[in-house]
């Protein structure tokens, strides 16, 4: 297997995390780079190569096993799905190809990409940085994000692991942890203590030492 050599192109959002906090997890050392929004430097030419959609996350392997060389790869679920496909050989963040387990963790890393994720960040939009108060966006979106956090909790409440899927953490709970940590966002609209079992389990993985690096939310 090659040996990884990676540039991390993020910044401290509930998506710019997971991919951090992988890699932590993992052990696989990487170079972080944060892209200035301020700046719109995610617009630039250069990272328009890397990611065309101008988004953060994306990574470069700069030794990928899928070339032999240069390899970029961006949406932080493909990104997640690419470095336990090729660098988690022990199954530290996954589960076998194939298995049950694999393919439930698929589902839930797609139901946070197509729900909580999407819904979530529009609640943060309307709550938190809209220039305009608009009572029916908030709404919507808190109501929305509430009733994903119940799915979550109810997921959780079935699991004797205490995680998304298995025995063991994967990168299902991996996607999610960076919005779960980002409800603060949303106090007084959306409240953690509602959901028992989703609390703690953003706790266990927020007491972990590949959060505590990987997490660069907590970090500024």
């Amino acid at each position: 297997m090659s040996s990884p050599k990676i540039t991390l192109y993020t910044a401290p959002t509930p998506n710019g995390i997971k991919i951090s906090m992988a890699l932590e997890e993992l052990g696989i050392p990487y170079e972080e780079k944060r892209l200035a929004f301020g700046k719109n430097e995610q617009k630039e030419p250069w990272f328009l190569k890397i990611n065309p959609n101008g988004r953060i996350p994306a990574i470069t392997d700069h030794n990928s096993p899928v070339t032999g060389g240069e390899f970029h790869v961006f949406e932080s679920g493909s990104i997640l799905q690419y470095l336990v496909d090729q660098y988690d050989k022990d199954h530290k963040l996954s589960y076998k190809h194939g298995t049950k387990e694999y393919y439930e963790m698929l589902q839930w890393v797609f139901f946070q990409n197509a729900g909580v994720g999407p819904m979530q960040g529009q609640a943060n939009h309307f709550v938190k940085f809209a220039p305009e108060r608009i009572e029916y966006g908030m709404k919507r979106y808190t109501d929305e994000t509430k009733r994903l956090y119940s799915v979550l909790d109810t997921r959780l409440a079935s699991q004797p692991s205490g995680w998304l899927v298995g025995d063991h953490i994967s990168i299902a709970d991996i996607t999610t942890f960076g919005w779960v940590y980002a409800s603060k966002l949303l106090e007084g609209k959306v409240d953690l203590a509602e959901f028992p079992k989703l609390k703690e389990w953003k706790e266990r993985i927020e007491a972990r030492e590949a959060t505590k690096k990987g997490n660069i939310m907590n970090q500024n």
